[in-house]
């Protein structure tokens, strides 16, 4: 990233570049620690962005895991409709997680928060039902799968007599 050489004019307020030019804001920023001039540091909106970051990162593991769960389920619920696309992207979602995990260890105590499994488990059914076509009501109200199962590699879930039977009263 190109480092900003230049202040901001005598009337302009580091706040105004925030809202204005988030781009220039930043280098400013970062110009400001380097150079150690610490009280023109905006630091109402850095803690902002330091905590927008640890945000960002959550989402896309909360993202992931919901794509992954919305695949587990298209797999148990429709097993003749079963795909490459389909592992494919269930090995994919597991494997960018794990490298998430491993860069951002922190993030693995959401693996253990009922609340948080909670909701990626109904953006996972609303994902699936979006997919199939199959009813939201149909799938279990809570992960029947514990993480360990969702992120290991060999787990492919098998629909089950309760699963087949659910099914054919669909129809």
């Amino acid at each position: 990233m190109p480092k900003l050489t230049t202040t901001p004019t005598q009337a302009e307020e580091p706040n105004a570049r925030y809202d204005g030019d988030l781009v220039a804001w930043a280098n400013e920023q970062a110009m400001f620690l380097r150079t150690g001039q610490l009280d023109k540091l905006d630091l109402e909106n850095i803690a902002e962005e330091v905590e927008s970051v640890g945000r960002a990162e959550h989402n896309a593991l909360e993202s992931r895991m919901s794509v992954l769960m919305a695949h587990l389920l298209k797999w148990q619920y429709q097993p003749a409709q079963r795909s490459f696309g389909w592992k494919g992207t269930i090995e994919e979602q597991r494997k960018r997680i794990a490298r998430l995990l491993k860069k951002m260890p922190s993030l693995k105590v959401s693996l253990t928060d009922e609340e948080w499994i909670t909701d990626v488990w109904d953006d996972g059914k609303i994902i699936a039902f979006k997919d199939t076509g199959i009813n939201k009501s149909t799938f279990p109200e809570t992960c029947p799968w514990s993480m360990h199962e969702v992120l290991n590699d060999a787990f492919y879930p098998q629909p089950t007599q309760e699963i087949q039977d659910k099914l054919a009263q669909a129809k």
